[in-house]
């Protein structure tokens, strides 16, 4: 199979929407790249799908507990990369599917704050041997992504009921999927890398390790970076709509 085209990030950026299924996501996947935007003067808000309120072995924790913790965790986190508006969609975790009610939730966003870029989940399962062969909700949530910016959340037939409050459709002019097998544009994230892993450990419910879940972020960003002739890298699916 012949290697993609290699993409850039567009410009300019003005805002970004990152669309994610659970607190931690989106700093596992992409910190370092979020900080490198939003240092760049993008304005970054957090679109997260599900409660968090499975994500534990403690059966002395309730699923209420728990979300209240991992949302907590999920504004700190976002403070440290320089993240605005975190708006939590409240499914519950686990259970998620890619549904029409998902789409126009998504789309609502996508319409209310108008994004030039967002970052997505790979809705695709893995199939190469990694051993994080899909969650199903991070599933669940690309694939509702990826139909909500197109074509649905530019299309005024789509949700119609939407623009009756006030939401106009609204062209996504790019599409970053993490989590890909095969990665089309590279970004250097050497500057925000240690701030990016900084804001990973404030998920401190879900990380048992830290050293081990620091030392795996670092192996696959030195992974990326040698790729790509970078000392440290993040790689994702771009997708430019046109």
């Amino acid at each position: 199979m012949p290697d993609l085209e290699r993409h850039e990030l567009i410009s300019p950026i003005d805002r970004v929407l990152v669309i994610f299924s659970h607190p931690d996501d989106a700093e596992f996947s992409a910190a370092a790249t979020i900080a490198l935007l939003a240092e760049s003067g993008a304005a970054v808000d957090y679109l997260v799908t599900t409660d968090g309120g499975k994500g534990t072995e403690d059966p002395s924790v309730t699923p209420a507990e728990l979300s209240a913790t991992r949302e907590a965790e999920q504004r700190a986190a976002a403070d440290l990369l320089g993240v605005g508006e975190i708006v939590h969609l409240g499914y519950p975790d686990g259970y998620l599917t890619p549904s029409l009610e998902l789409r126009r939730d998504i789309v609502r966003q996508i319409r209310r704050l108008r994004p030039d870029l967002v970052i997505a989940q790979n809705p695709m399962r893995r199939m190469d041997g990694n051993p994080f062969i899909g969650h199903p909700d991070h599933l669940a949530t690309g694939e509702a992504t990826l139909a909500a910016v197109y074509p649905a959340a530019r299309d005024r037939l789509n949700f119609p009921e939407l623009i009756d409050d006030g939401f106009e459709p609204w062209k996504v002019r790019q599409v970053l999927v993490s989590g890909v097998e095969r990665p089309n544009l590279y970004l250097d994230v050497s500057e925000t890398f240690e701030l990016g892993l900084a804001a990973l450990m404030k998920h401190a419910s879900q990380i048992a390790d830290p050293q081990a879940a620091a030392d795996r972020v670092r192996q696959r960003a030195e992974e990326l970076g040698s790729a790509s002739g970078m000392p440290l890298a993040n790689a994702f699916l771009s997708i430019l709509l046109t």
